[in-house]
């Protein structure tokens, strides 16, 4: 974990991530991205949200785990 947040702000972000993971397996699949970045800037093309998918999915396995969410929330996930 980054050292620059503190305990509560990373389970503040850990909470957001599980209340997207929607079926609780501890990562986040495109189409539930789709649902974060949709509800989080709905003018979002799902076009975009799915290459920005591919960039967070930084070990390219199909999901994005907690830390890729948490270096992506950090980098700021309102550029993308």
């Amino acid at each position: 974990m980054d050292a620059q947040l503190s305990e509560d702000k990373i389970a503040e972000i850990k909470s957001d991530f599980s209340f997207f993971d929607r079926d609780g397996n501890g990562q986040i699949d495109l189409p539930e991205f789709i649902e974060l970045l949709t509800t989080l800037s709905p003018k979002t093309k799902v076009n975009h949200v799915e290459e920005g998918f591919k960039l967070i999915d930084s070990n390219n396995d199909g999901y994005i785990d907690f830390e890729e969410f948490l270096s992506w929330w950090q980098e700021g996930w309102w550029e993308y």
